[in-house]
């Protein structure tokens, strides 16, 4: 199989799953190598102000089951839910993250020393809502791939939108104005067969100009 055709296959194979094998656990070593994956992502200038919480214990799960109520097929059977946040601040991480680039010698220091000012320059003067609207795009990047990624190491994923945004980052610690709660994650071995859905054609939804 071409890697082509094996990328088409996950993308055919993958499907929206409510009820989890709850005999199946995923560890914490493979969920960190599939996170490990998933940060792969691209983000607005690199800044990755993706954060997560991975909520697999029983008393994690009971704390979210009443921010999840629509969804507690998901909260109870899966191996775990992945609470997928994004940083306002994430511009804190800016001389961080390029100055480990510099280190490991994937960018010179001389454009570091451009990039960086620049940036932060730029990144200052938006609004919080402009700011929120990036971040938020970021996060469904990483989203997406975390959930392509899950599908390559065999598990299956239920993108849920679905939940209490206005509590859910202070129910796990978090300060409610950084972190912005983007969606939930629920990830495990399927335990139904799931089901197809209709996509719109291509020519319906693309204009060629």
């Amino acid at each position: 199989m071409t890697t082509k055709e094996h990328f088409l296959n996950v993308l055919e194979s993958r499907k929206s799953i409510r009820i989890y094998d709850e005999n199946v656990k995923i560890s914490k070593e493979e969920m960190t190598e599939l996170l490990g994956a998933a940060i792969k992502a691209p983000s607005s200038v690199n800044l990755q102000p993706w954060r997560f919480v991975v909520i697999e214990s029983d008393e994690a799960k009971s704390t979210l089951a009443p921010l999840a109520s629509f969804n507690q097929n998901q909260v109870k059977t899966s191996s775990a839910v992945i609470a997928v946040f994004a940083d306002m601040n994430n511009l804190d991480y800016l001389e961080e993250i390029y100055g480990k680039a510099v280190e490991l010698g994937l960018m010179p220091e001389e454009v570091k020393e451009n990039q960086v000012p620049a940036i932060r320059g730029l990144l200052s003067g938006i609004s919080n809502q402009q700011n929120k609207e990036t971040i938020l795009i970021d996060g469904g990047l990483v989203s997406m791939q975390l959930m392509l990624t899950a599908k390559a190491f065999g598990y299956d994923t239920n993108p849920i939108g679905g939940f209490d945004k206005e509590n859910i980052a202070e129910a796990f610690g978090l300060e409610k104005e950084r972190y912005v709660p983007v969606m939930l994650i629920s990830i495990g071995k399927a335990n139904e067969a799931g089901y197809k859905s209709y996509r719109m054609p291509v020519e319906q939804v693309t204009e060629w100009k």
